[in-house]
């Protein structure tokens, strides 16, 4: 047999994490920890490899019924070679090291068991009550493969150069940089926006690090809507009409 669809063999690599293409992640177990990826992104693996549901200890259950984040996985273990992807949306590495990463739990496709992952809230300049914005804080020291809805744009933020996103369009941060919720308005009603721009809510940050944005506001084709609930009318992100208690941390 003959054709060009087998210039896409397996590429083969000594990296533990690589990129088979741009939508679909290549991870060799072995010799390594397990590998805690969203349940039912494995496509396709070589080798001895078993995949367990991973356990929610009470406080993530819990954090995860009052915020709606938090993280679906399963454990994937043994000898051999495991292909992820998730409706074909592109994939990046990120290295966690001691500052640590915030990502939206929407965008995260696997990463190593090592890590450590909790819900946290992001305040609102106002102190509105309910409209924080809930993410994952992703502690420690290896990979994490990211998801975003095409090419990414990566921003770096510097004590003389703030950043500002869409809530609906920021993927990750720098654990690091200090996050503001702030709704674009020109009167001291905050629900009012201005005009019929269609923007509403957006990400302050400052501090030195970096801001990943993606070239869409619709969470990934799973899930593809702006917002939940009143979350959608006013446009404060995914989880922004969520619960009141920001500035909390769930662990």
């Amino acid at each position: 047999m003959q054709s060009p669809l087998f210039a896409h063999n397996d590429q083969q690599t000594q990296e533990r994490w690589s990129l088979q293409n741009k939508q679909m992640l290549r991870v060799a177990m072995e010799g390594h920890d397990d590998i805690l990826a969203r349940k039912g992104t494995m496509v396709a693996y070589q080798g001895l490899v078993e995949f367990d549901a991973e356990y929610r200890s009470n406080n993530q259950s819990r954090a995860r019924a009052y915020t709606g984040e938090g993280l679906d996985l399963m454990r994937c273990h043994g000898q051999g070679t495991v292909f992820f992807a998730n409706l074909a949306q592109h994939i990046h590495l990120v290295e966690v090291e001691q500052d640590g990463l915030t990502v939206d739990s929407s965008y995260v496709l696997a990463m190593d068991s090592s890590l450590h992952h909790e819900v946290i809230a992001v305040d609102s300049l106002y102190g509105i009550s309910g409209s924080g914005k809930y993410q994952l804080n992703i502690t420690g020291r290896g990979k994490v493969a990211l998801m975003t809805s095409g090419a990414p744009l990566m921003m770096q933020v510097t004590p003389d150069k703030y950043v500002n996103c869409d809530a609906d369009a920021i993927v990750a941060w720098s654990t690091g940089l200090r996050v503001q919720m702030q709704a674009q308005t020109h009167s001291s009603g905050v629900w009012r926006r201005r005009g019929s721009t269609g923007e509403g809510w957006e990400l302050s940050f400052m501090g030195s690090g970096f801001a990943l944005v993606q070239p869409s506001e619709l969470l990934p084709p799973q899930n593809a809507q702006i917002g939940q609930g009143v979350a959608a009318q006013f446009g404060m992100g995914q989880h922004g009409a969520r619960g009141q208690n920001q500035g909390n941390v769930w662990s």
